[in-house]
């Protein structure tokens, strides 16, 4: 509200500075609390738990690649193998057919 006494105003105003700076003070506080803080992030746990699945699934991943490259060393046809590379799914497949391809006309042309 409105006063005239100019003591009183400067006593106002003095406890509302010294409330701004208290609560600038607790918000350092828990800035500061909450930068040092350890993480807490459940996702290295995650990691350190599902790194035998993932492990297994890479693994199950490259043994079905490896048979893959030996079944496109018997193919001899390259109509045989752009059916194959329609159907497969996988980037590292696809690849794998295409290399193939590569070197089937690669041989023709020789």
């Amino acid at each position: 509200e409105a006063t005239l006494d100019l003591a009183e105003r400067r006593r106002i105003r003095s406890a509302i500075r010294e409330l701004q700076r208290q609560e600038l003070e607790r918000d350092e506080e828990t800035l500061a609390s909450k930068r040092f803080r350890p993480e807490r992030s459940s996702h290295h746990q995650d990691d350190k738990e599902n790194w035998p699945q993932s492990r297994r699934l890479e693994e199950k991943q490259q043994a079905a690649l490896a048979a893959l490259s030996e079944q496109l060393e018997a193919i001899t046809s390259v109509e045989e193998l752009t059916k194959l590379l329609r159907a497969a799914g996988e980037y590292e497949e696809r690849k794998l057919i295409r290399a193939a391809i590569r070197k089937l006309r690669a041989e023709e042309i020789e």
